[in-house]
């Protein structure tokens, strides 16, 4: 049984590299794809907002000597490439997708608006939300919070390469505990990275919790929409 009926999905550029050192591996997209059908065949509603690290960071860039501005509309379009990868891999496996983008480039995606991508979910086709919010200086952790708003989904599902929240970096202070659960009023105060501090106030604001979990492991995603005690959980 699920427990969730609509969710938003947020996973990471970077973990699409898989074993390559820039771009797209093509197995851990596959990996990707089928662990959604898994969870899509359960009657889950899936929105997804994937990031773009794996192909261009506007802030990385801006430090190199982009323009702010540019960097991040770069960004927005290394998201969309991304989106229509997983579109496409989610295709080959029979399941429907819509790709929806934060600016108008039919006819590579619809436009997206909040009922469009509602419509999508309720026709069981997994929802692809490319482009950031459309602006710049705002990451696709926020792009991702915003949607999980509109849709109203019950959860946002942050997919990392971590299996949870811990008191500091795991991969570089080994005496680090991990949370099983947390506040968003405790994570703000102990400057925990869970994500950008704007996408951690719109979740509290609008009580959208979010379960951090290892997406990387194959059959972890299954396992958090039935509810096994896996990742850290931030709520209000």
């Amino acid at each position: 049984m699920a427990r969730y009926k609509r969710v938003l999905l947020k996973l990471s550029g970077e973990s699409l590299m898989g074993q390559k050192q820039y771009g797209i591996d093509e197995a851990r997209l596959a990996e990707y794809a089928a662990q959604i059908k898994e969870i899509h065949q359960m009657g889950v509603q899936v929105g997804i907002v994937i990031g773009g690290g794996n192909i261009f960071r506007g802030l990385s860039g801006s430090q190199k000597g982009f323009d702010r501005v540019k960097g991040d509309q770069m960004g927005m379009l290394a998201t969309v490439i991304n989106s229509l990868a997983l579109s496409s891999a989610l295709e080959s496996v029979q399941v429907k997708t819509k790709v929806l983008t934060a600016i108008r480039m039919e006819p590579i995606g619809e436009f997206y608006t909040k009922w469009k991508a509602i419509e999508a979910l309720e026709n069981q086709e997994v929802a692809i939300f490319s482009a950031g919010t459309g602006n710049p200086f705002f990451t696709t952790d926020t792009g991702a919070s915003l949607r999980g708003i509109e849709i109203e989904a019950d959860i946002m599902l942050k997919g990392t390469r971590v299996d949870g929240i811990y008191t500091a970096d795991p991969e570089k202070d080994p005496t680090a505990t991990k949370f099983t659960e947390i506040t968003y009023d405790e994570v703000f105060s102990r400057g925990l990275k869970v994500m950008d501090l704007t996408a951690t106030a719109m979740c509290k604001e609008n009580n959208l919790p979010i379960l951090v979990f290892d997406m990387d492991t194959v059959g972890n995603l299954k396992k958090v929409i039935q509810g096994e005690n896996i990742g850290t959980t931030v709520h209000n």
